[in-house]
């Protein structure tokens, strides 16, 4: 086998997916295409954040090591460049700014689009106010900017590249290296708010279309808002989010019936998502936090001899190891997952359990999950342990009740923070990114 896709699908939820129980049919390509692998029905990122959980999907890494989530280090090894340096054919096609080659992802590829803009005459200009303006007329023309989506619902520019698009690039790619050993990622946005999808698919779910305007008002409101969300804006927004799934699982069959044309079945099919949401359940939206409903993510692998169902603990970092390891090709040194071939083929599974962290400006945020427990702990907020076997959805907080349960788990912790600190890397530095990039960011929802 010398063919490896690997798709990913920017907040995705497990709980909405076929294979893992969701009762509409909203993924029927995906589900079809786990039932001929092996499904890992306890996958989970590591943080529940784009820039956060790509450092394990696509470096084997956990987000604060080697010097962190602000940019790739030299130090760290890409899964493009494995496969690169094996002599393999690589592709990479996103639109999601903090996976661009500004932060570091553009090694090992020899086509990468990562839809990263060129300076417009709109970025010139917010130069130039953040230079010659003060921050009392920069704050007012910021506001106004909001107020236009949150009252008028006023689409105020391009978010991402839509999934028919990624689609046609990805196609290209496949057509062009039918003959040579090759390795090609995609990672598709659209499932990431505002949701945005195609009438067809809003058909599906919802009795009248809601135009791109209401949708990013609506999605607004989630966020500023939350109490005030309606039984049927809570609804319009989930039937919303679901048609942008079924959008996105229709082109990702558009894309596998063109892999299978010119690749053949002999190809090594990997799908995942960087991580899921919050839709209020915590009484908020969106947001990288440390809970299930933001990191319990669906994951499989296809094209190899297995068609079973595991619930064993993974985590993303695992996925570059398998990769690899399933084309014979050497696991680096600076990679720590484990490769689920040795759980499929030969019963043995080493992991415990799911640790990440992320600092922001309140401090450190850290969480070691097992198969019972979730600790969440902060730097400068109130810690949680949540008993997941009795409480899955996270609403009681049992801190202090289970002392012997926490005392091991925090010295999971130390211990990954030591290897955080074995790790530490002297290159890595926060980006200076554009004003266009900065906006594009902050239109998603992200904090640049």
């Amino acid at each position: 086998m010398d063919k490896v896709l690997l798709v990913t699908i920017d907040s995705l939820r497990a709980d909405h997916v076929g294979y893992h129980g969701y009762e509409r049919d909203v993924t029927p390509t995906i589900d079809e295409h786990a039932e001929r692998g092996s499904r890992f029905t306890n996958a989970h990122s590591h943080v529940g954040g784009t820039r956060f959980s790509f450092p394990g999907i696509l470096t084997g890494v956990t987000p604060m090591m080697y010097g962190g989530h602000e940019q790739i280090s030299a130090e760290q090894t890409l899964l493009s460049e494995v496969f690169h340096d094996a002599g393999y054919r690589t592709g990479g096609f996103h639109s999601n700014l903090y996976v661009s080659g500004q932060f570091g992802y553009d090694r090992g590829w020899d086509e990468f689009f990562d839809s990263a803009p060129d300076e417009s005459a709109t970025s010139k200009f917010r130069k130039w106010a953040k230079t010659n303006l003060d921050g009392v007329v920069l704050d007012v023309l910021k506001k106004g900017y909001d107020f236009l989506e949150s009252s008028q619902g006023m689409n105020v520019g391009s978010y991402h590249v839509p999934a028919d698009e990624m689609t046609d690039r990805a196609i290209e790619f496949v057509r062009d290296t039918a003959e040579d050993p090759t390795f090609a990622w995609v990672h598709y946005m659209d499932v990431h708010h505002p949701f945005l999808p195609p009438e067809e698919y809003q058909r599906e779910f919802l009795d009248e279309q809601v135009s791109h305007d209401e949708s990013i008002q609506l999605r607004r409101k989630f966020i500023e808002n939350p109490d005030g969300v309606t039984d049927e804006e809570y609804q319009t927004f989930i039937d919303l989010y679901d048609a942008e799934i079924k959008f996105n699982d229709a082109e990702i069959g558009r894309l596998l019936d063109v892999v299978e044309d010119e690749w053949g079945d002999d190809y090594l099919l990997a799908l995942t998502a960087d991580h899921g949401d919050h839709f209020l359940e915590h009484g908020y939206f969106g947001g990288a936090r440390l809970l299930e409903v933001k990191n319990h993510v669906p994951l499989f692998v296809s094209g190899w001899d297995d068609d079973g169902e595991y619930d064993d603990l993974v985590g993303l970092t695992d996925l570059p190891s398998t990769l690899v390891d399933s084309v014979g090709l050497e696991i680096p040194d600076n990679w720590f997952g484990y490769s689920l071939r040795d759980l499929v083929f030969d019963g043995e599974w080493e992991r415990t359990d799911v640790i990440g962290g992320y600092r922001d400006e309140d401090g450190e945020h850290i969480r070691v999950r097992d198969p019972a427990w979730n600790l969440v702990v902060h730097e400068n907020e109130p810690d949680a342990l949540y008993h997941l076997s009795d409480d899955p959805g996270e609403h009681e907080n049992v801190l202090g009740d289970h002392p012997d349960v926490e005392r091991q788990l925090r010295k999971r912790l130390d211990v990954h923070r030591q290897l955080v600190e074995s790790t530490t890397s002297e290159d890595v530095e926060r980006p200076d990114m554009s004003e266009d990039v900065k906006e594009r960011l902050r239109r998603l929802g992200y904090k640049e």
